[in-house]
């Protein structure tokens, strides 16, 4: 079925990114709004927009009822949910398909699968995919996890089977100290996620975030190399980039035909990351979990590849078969993405919404912002403080590193504060060019250096580049 008209389901950047990519292929749009969101960039790009609730989440872009209802008033023939809200959200799919309408991502048995993190490890188990050694499933309670726990080796890392975004994780050395961390983590799961189901895997320290990103059309799929997501705070992703400079060539050939063996397992439909941990020092690789949707971090993959991602989605969606093969994707150069967030890194990286007074947006051959601002853009206090990203693309890592800091240092976001000067410091530490670190690193790295030295003040976005590159603090 063809695809004339999409509902966007989503917020922000990500809305700013489908409606882009549906006018791009002579696809109308409705972009949904909440009450505080009529304002916003993709609202005023779409062909069309349609109120869906309140300003909090909950009543308006979590609110799956109003979401479709309000996609057949404007005679969508098509659902895109982006990523976060309802985008994982297996039951959401069921009732768009329900409702007649065609759901751009997996299909909804595939999203209950895949997003299930100890079914996917069965699934990859199954495919020969290797797994981080863990639980056989869901661990009922503190006993049973202290059982698996002894098969497996301490230390342990517990985690919510039906989440994300290190929302239940909790890293237990010993015995005891797993016995009073598993009520806690069940507690903030079933919080997060309606679903206090634990299960556990042994902690690979000092461990690299590796993810493959996959199309597939629910017969065939691809892969479109990896990326590296090991600079992270509090397990949620800050820098990304593609390729990962960690593995050497055998390494990303063996690591990417396993992802397309599990995507053809699950017979995956549209665009997926499988992501991996891997140990450097043994050159191991470990499935950890499946995210069924587009990623934040898939600019840097279209840049390295040439591939528009959220037009595959669609096109799939639609019935188009992927006629791209294997061999028609390849490396080009080094891409790496910073993510700008409102935020003030000197007050804990404490969110601040406000009003973008002013926005200079940086150019030049290799640089793309994707980004939800706009001058006199009041940002809203309700949601993620994610503003945009900004991604510098060149032949080599050292060159889309020095290409980061140069556009960083052009971007100037007047009214608020937000996480530039960490990004700009980030690209002068020697740790960070030459690829030494791993996913406990950025906060190790926050701590010994005063959180004075990444504020911005709100009106000063620039931080001197001089002053970022100073290390040792």
């Amino acid at each position: 079925m063809a695809i004339g008209k999409i509902f966007v389901a989503n917020r922000g950047e990500i809305a700013v990114r489908i409606v882009r990519a549906a006018q791009e292929l002579g696809i109308a749009t409705v972009q949904a709004v909440s009450a505080a969101d009529e304002t916003m960039l993709a609202a005023r790009l779409a062909d069309e927009t349609a109120k869906v609730g309140p300003a909090h989440a909950s009543k308006s872009y979590l609110n799956a009822d109003a979401l479709i209802a309000a996609a057949l008033e404007t005679g969508c023939d098509a659902v895109h949910p982006g990523y976060g809200f309802l985008s994982e959200n297996a039951a959401f799919a069921a009732k768009v398909e329900a409702a007649g309408l065609i759901f751009i991502g997996p299909k909804p048995e595939t999203i209950a699968k895949m997003g299930d993190k100890a079914e996917a490890r069965r699934e990859a188990q199954l495919a020969g995919v290797p797994t981080v050694p863990g639980s056989d499933g869901i661990v009922k309670d503190a006993a049973a996890a202290q059982a698996a726990a002894g098969a497996v080796g301490y230390p342990v890392m517990i985690k919510a089977a039906a989440g994300g975004g290190g929302r239940g994780i909790r890293i237990a050395d010993d015995a005891d100290q797993l016995a009073s961390l598993v009520p806690q983590a069940s507690a903030e799961a079933k919080a997060a996620f309606g679903d206090g189901g634990l299960y556990l895997e042994r902690f690979v320290r000092r461990a690299r975030h590796v993810e493959v990103q996959i199309l597939g059309d629910g017969e065939r799929a691809i892969h479109l190399y990896e990326r590296e997501c090991s600079l992270q705070r509090r397990r949620q992703k800050v820098w990304e980039e593609a390729p990962a400079a960690c593995l050497t060539p055998g390494q990303r050939e063996e690591l990417c035909a396993s992802a397309v063996k599990l995507a053809e397992r699950v017979a995956y439909r549209g665009a997926g990351t499988l992501e991996y941990l891997f140990d450097e020092a043994s050159g191991e690789f470990f499935f950890i979990e499946m995210n069924t949707r587009i990623q934040v971090e898939h600019p840097v993959t279209e840049m390295v590849t040439g591939v528009d991602l959220v037009a595959w989605m669609i096109r799939i969606a639609g019935g188009e078969k992927l006629s791209l093969s294997q061999a028609d994707v390849a490396l080009r150069g080094h891409a790496v993405e910073a993510r700008i967030n409102a935020e003030d890194p000197a007050a804990d990286f404490r969110p601040h919404p406000g009003t973008a007074s002013a926005l200079e947006v940086p150019g030049g051959m290799g640089v793309r912002f994707d980004t939800m601002l706009y001058a006199g853009y009041q940002v809203p206090p309700f949601y993620d403080s994610l503003l945009g990203k900004l991604i510098a693309h060149a032949e080599t890592r050292e060159a889309a590193i020095a290409r980061l800091a140069r556009a960083l240092g052009e971007l100037t976001v007047e009214g608020l504060p937000t996480t530039a000067a960490l990004h700009l410091a980030l690209t002068r530490n020697d740790d960070v060019r030459r690829s030494a670190f791993h996913t406990g690193w950025l906060e190790e790295w926050l701590k010994g250096r005063p959180l004075a030295d990444d504020r911005v003040e709100p009106g000063q976005a620039r931080m001197d580049q001089t002053e970022a590159g100073k290390e040792g603090r």
